[in-house]
């Protein structure tokens, strides 16, 4: 087999071979398939498309790539939930003890973030103790205690999309759904759950800016994911503007508690309820999403959810004190007020902006090597759709900085008044399962 036969092939249009597929990624991997072929291909299926057949076929020739985590000592059907990344997505941080209290198990591989915040992995790192590098026996052991545990992610998975992915990086080839979809999917796979619930953002702050694209990538994951064996449905949501009000890394660990206690933002509240239902219909713990959806309610309503919190906290060994004493996390030394300059509906507000200014107080990183300043953040004080007077507050700053001009020019920019009634973007556009 050559890798320029396998190049042309796919220039021409026609489908890939589970064998071809499978040559060119071990090649490249091994690096026996030198970069200006890979590239070629890329190009190629850039242009050209993948069937679902092919798009199956990458994942799991990425997936086999390296290390693929078993699972199957854990009782259950093991749900995964997957985001596409945006501002103020704290989800995980309350969907993982709110889907376990009801009996799903939820074992969780999670990153740190680049980017505007911190990833799940930063964020429970707010919480004095907490340890995310835990071994493997003892993540199993925790799981089938408790139902919940986030470890950070380990071993050589997944190598081959590492390798890809910088070469699409600067061959102007990342924005391919067969690509995009098959790199997501891999790495969920290589993960070890038996089901997938996928929240696909678009809008303002999200990496598929436009509805269509982002339906596009949402059907290509559920077919990779049901080709692939793993009961897959995506929710396709919104991020035109943060997700509720905390974007910073401690900052949002209280929005989870007070989530989970039932009092948080009505964004956040009805996500995790959707997210969480899809998570526990396919555990099979429910008979429809409307089943589910009531026990996770019950859940948050008799305290269920919040005390299961406490004791996946415990037992990654953080202090499960911060739940009734937020106080004990991280604070930032000055807080700032950025005022409306004007009456009337918040008619914008740039999710990008708002993500890059909570980075530069530090709550994210610009490399990897970048440290996070767990306590820094901004909160929003009004969402699109609310009335404001002028001298009002839009966003509370939270610095470590006495310097925040920047901060707040960004904000500015991101903040649009309408005198007209405004209607509130859609949370939910649809569900693909």
């Amino acid at each position: 087999m050559r890798m320029v036969d396998i190049i042309e092939k796919k220039r021409d249009g026609l489908e890939l071979t589970r064998e071809e597929i499978e040559f060119a990624i071990k090649g490249y991997t091994d690096g026996s398939i030198p970069d200006y072929q890979m590239s070629a291909l890329a190009m190629a299926i850039y242009f050209k498309d993948m069937t679902p057949s092919e798009r199956v076929h990458l994942t799991m020739a990425m997936v086999e790539s390296g290390d693929v985590i078993d699972l199957s000592s854990i009782e259950g059907i093991k749900v995964d939930k997957h985001s596409t990344g945006g501002v103020g997505d704290t989800t995980t941080l309350i969907l993982a003890p709110l889907v376990a209290s009801v009996g799903v198990p939820v074992a969780k591989m999670s990153g740190r973030g680049l980017g505007h915040t911190g990833g799940t992995i930063d964020k429970l790192e707010s919480i004095a103790g907490f340890q995310v590098e835990i071994d493997n026996d003892t993540f199993h052991r925790l799981m089938n205690a408790n139902q919940v545990a986030v470890v950070g992610q380990s071993g050589n998975l997944t190598p081959a999309d590492k390798k890809f992915y910088g070469l699409r990086d600067v061959t102007g080839t990342v924005n391919s759904i067969p690509l995009i979809a098959s790199s997501i999917m891999s790495k969920k796979i290589a993960s070890g759950a038996d089901a997938i619930v996928l929240d696909v953002k678009t809008g303002s702050g999200a990496f598929m800016k436009n509805l269509e694209d982002a339906k596009e990538l949402a059907h290509a994951m559920v077919q990779i994911g049901n080709g692939a064996g793993r009961k897959t449905i995506a929710v396709i949501t919104d991020m035109s503007q943060p997700l509720g009000y905390a974007i910073g890394n401690a900052l949002e660990v209280k929005e989870a508690i007070d989530t989970l206690n039932g009092n948080g933002p009505k964004d956040l509240h009805e996500l995790c309820l959707t997210l969480g239902s899809k998570m526990v219909y396919l555990a099979g713990k429910a008979e429809s999403y409307d089943e589910a959806r009531k026990m996770l309610e019950d859940a948050i309503h008799t305290g269920k959810a919040i005390e299961k919190f406490k004791t996946f906290i415990a037992a990654q060994g953080g202090d499960s004190t911060v739940v009734d004493d937020p106080t004990k996390l991280p604070t930032a030394s000055y807080t700032f007020e950025v005022e409306a300059q004007e009456d009337g509906v918040v008619s914008e507000i740039i999710a990008d902006k708002i993500g890059v200014a909570a980075s530069l107080l530090g709550a994210g990183r610009i490399t990897k090597e970048s440290q996070i300043d767990l306590a820094v953040g901004l909160v929003l004080r009004k969402k699109i759709g609310d009335n404001v007077k002028k001298g009002e507050s839009l966003v509370t700053i939270h610095s470590n900085k006495q310097e925040v001009i920047e901060v707040k020019k960004l904000i500015d920019e991101a903040f649009s008044v309408s005198q007209n009634e405004v209607e509130r973007p859609t949370l939910v556009y649809e569900v693909i399962d």
